[in-house]
């Protein structure tokens, strides 16, 4: 049970999150909300008009980048419904693209009024730690995944009124949750998304209900710059194989390299690491595992040269993974995460 107190600071944590990151596949179309990057003085852009010229997917990893891509390049207006053990939700979604940058709004129609919005480009899979060909997020999650996942068809289906093509994505170890992903077979968008927890329940569904005809972007879209890690003074000791550093910029607080915010991932699990001093007159959570919506969170209060400090693991992730890479966080100058 999550206290009231509690409740609010993974709330808070939970709306961070948001802000860092899209989530992979559907949930990249609806709930996310991230800060856009300034623009770069010399842009790459990736050019939508193509994915009409290419063949239609084969396999299970062709399906998977191609949502990717589609993810980037339609424009769409949508209704969905989101059934989790919190509760059953409806939204109403909306995508733009304007001079090639995206921006995705979805607001809840019913239930407390929330809204959200996440203005930004194609991203990285990682740091460029002085490589310039870090490639663009779906070419190089796809071929991520397949190192740790096993991706299968299943059976055609009818989704929100449209043809959709099944996708089955297992893991291969019990270290992440498996998805299900039902794609619309004419422009490969995710139509609806399924999250399996560990013991192989389902606990996530995110299903389009209506969604009226998607455009294809007749442009490009920007592509983020390959920035350079930054420098923190800690990092996570420990990972599951495949949990990359994201090349989001999280620090919180320019003067103090021990607070902050870190974004791990392997193309569709992933997970955050929060770190923040504890000081008097300031919330703090309950040492210990706590659950907000399908999200968990684990919270450890640690002395760091003296200092008291806050850790908090939070993702979608078995709660034993969660617990590890909190207890395995790593002090130091200029921690960097393991490769």
């Amino acid at each position: 049970m999550v206290s009231r107190r509690n409740a609010r600071c993974l709330a808070a944590l939970s709306g961070v999150l948001l802000l860092a990151y899209g989530a992979v596949a559907i949930a990249e179309t609806s709930a996310a909300i991230a800060e856009a990057a300034d623009e770069p003085t010399e842009t790459e852009h990736f050019d939508c008009r193509q994915l009409a010229e290419w063949e239609r997917p084969e396999s299970p990893v062709e399906w998977f980048e191609r949502s990717l891509w589609a993810g980037h390049c339609h424009v769409f207006q949508a209704r969905a419904v989101r059934i989790g053990i919190d509760g059953v939700r409806t939204l109403a979604l909306s995508r733009d693209i304007q001079d090639g940058v995206e921006r995705e709004v979805a607001r809840f129609l019913d239930g407390p009024p929330v809204f959200f919005e996440r203005r930004g480009h194609i991203g990285r899979m990682s740091w460029s730690n002085g490589d310039p060909e870090v490639p663009a997020s779906p070419a190089g999650m796809a071929r991520h995944i397949e190192q740790y996942y096993r991706l299968s068809m299943g059976s055609d289906e009818r989704i929100a009124n449209r043809s959709a093509v099944r996708l089955d994505i297992e893991p291969l170890d019990g270290l992440r949750f498996g998805h299900r992903l039902w794609l619309d077979e004419d422009t490969a968008l995710p139509l609806k998304r399924e999250l399996i927890d560990d013991r192989g329940r389902v606990v996530e569904t995110f299903q389009l209900t209506e969604l009226q005809p998607p455009q294809l972007y007749q442009g490009g879209v920007v592509l983020d710059a390959t920035p350079a890690p930054p420098q923190q003074a800690w990092g996570a000791g420990w990972l599951p194989n495949g949990f990359l550093d994201q090349p989001v910029d999280t620090q919180t607080d320019r003067h103090d390299p021990e607070v902050g915010h870190r974004i791990y991932s392997d193309g569709l699990s992933t997970l955050s690491l929060f770190v923040e001093p504890i000081e008097e007159g300031r919330e703090r959570l309950i040492p210990g595992l706590h659950r907000l919506g399908i999200s968990l969170a684990v919270v450890r209060h640690v002395a760091v040269g003296g200092r008291p400090m806050q850790v908090v693991a939070m993702g979608e992730l078995p709660p034993r993974v969660l617990a590890q890479v909190a207890e395995s966080l790593s002090w130091g100058e200029a921690s960097e995460a393991p490769e």
